[in-house]
């Protein structure tokens, strides 16, 4: 099998591609934004390999053909060009015409001399993410550039060898992305079901009981100070973890691995900066870190999980976005009767039983596609 080595840039004007940044602010303002439009590729949008649809901007089409240049293909990859630089997406049939968005860098490549997808795979390496690490600039926030991008050394095998990689690799992500879609559907009817219950008050018997002051009959409605304590994560340095069976979560979500837990599990872990008012349920003990609050396992329920995700959280920093632990406690939530909320309880509980069973199949093919992509890159394995 052939190895040969060259930049991205090269390769890229080899094949009739592009590198190009995004629009800058001057190009594009943020009173141009719209509840309804055209999609903008933000940096924050792009998580586990591609966008996310939930936190994404959007533009009018008048602005996005004004932005036409900047306009995504499918087979395209995209990163941000600051702050967590070795992130990317690739760009998929259905995110045909969304826009590059400021702050990112797409790359577009024909497939003639280097195939997307091979690519895609290729910058997932370490020593691809640690090259980009050391060659961006910066010292409060890294930051990429086209150039630096172009510079990127790039090893690759002929076109049918890169084309099987892909294909080999992308097989266990097909898998992952099936796994992602099913967890979706799962927690979107708990969502419903929650929404359903306890929101719209269409719960088991609702026609038979009276509502007083917005709150039914045998239902109490009470503080969220009144019902838990919302208790600070501790500080760890990514450098000071030791990768483990942890989860450590953050504002974000979940930021690594540490070798000791912090909070027994399952509990609940609430964004304080940054992220402010993120919710997320740890089905296992993790370690929180001081950009979140976290609930106690004995006060933690999958009910109060979903009072604090539909809860309407504010920042109370201007400088830095935070969640002040007073003004939480001001909100307030329902505290319906026992024998509803067992009943919520075995409908929820079973759901997130198969999140977890889902969640760990994705954990394995992960670590599976990740033990072979190092062995397809360097040669080791041929396909």
């Amino acid at each position: 099998m052939s190895w040969q080595d060259s930049t991205l840039g090269a390769l890229t004007k080899l094949d009739g591609g592009l590198i190009q940044t995004g629009p800058f602010g001057s190009q594009l303002h943020q009173a141009e934004y719209e509840a309804e439009g055209i999609p903008v590729v933000m940096p924050k949008d792009i998580t586990d390999g591609g966008i996310s649809s939930e936190t994404v901007a959007r533009v009018s089409e008048q602005t996005a053909t004004r932005l036409e240049r900047h306009k995504l293909k499918p087979r395209s990859i995209v990163l941000p060009r600051r702050g967590e630089i070795t992130k990317r997406a690739f760009i998929r049939d259905e995110q045909d015409g969304w826009l590059c968005g400021t702050g990112c860098l797409k790359i577009e490549l024909n497939g003639d001399h280097l195939v997307p997808e091979y690519l895609y795979y290729f910058m997932e390496q370490e020593h691809v993410t640690k090259w980009l690490l050391q060659h961006a600039v910066g010292s409060t926030m890294l930051n990429l550039s086209a150039g630096i991008v172009a510079a990127m050394p790039v090893r690759y095998p002929e076109i049918n060898v890169q084309k099987a990689i892909a294909e080999t690799l992308s097989t266990y992500d097909d898998l992952i992305d099936n796994n992602r879609r099913r967890m979706a559907l799962l927690e979107d009817s708990a969502r419903q079901l929650y929404r359903e219950w306890f929101v719209r008050l269409r719960f088991p018997g609702h026609e038979h009981t009276s509502i007083v002051d917005g709150v039914p009959q045998g239902w109490e409605r009470k503080t969220l100070g009144e019902s838990i304590t919302l208790n600070y994560g501790k500080a760890l340095k990514a450098e000071l973890r030791v990768e483990g069976d942890y989860p450590v979560y953050g504002s974000s979500g979940i930021v690594g691995t540490h070798e000791k837990p912090l909070v027994q599990g399952p509990a609940i872990v609430l964004g304080r900066k940054g992220n402010v008012g993120s919710v997320y349920w740890s089905s296992k003990s993790f370690f929180p870190i001081d950009t979140v609050y976290f609930v106690s396992a004995e006060s933690s329920s999958l009910y109060l999980y979903y009072v604090l995700k539909h809860m309407h959280f504010i920042s109370t920093d201007v400088a830095v976005p935070g969640l002040n632990r007073d003004f939480a406690y001001s909100r307030t939530m329902l505290h319906p009767p026992e024998t509803l909320l067992r009943s919520f309880h075995e409908t929820v509980e079973s759901i997130h039983a198969q999140l977890d069973k889902l969640d760990e199949t994705n954990q394995k093919l992960r670590q599976a596609r990740d033990l072979l992509l190092p062995r397809l890159m360097n040669g080791e394995l041929a396909v």
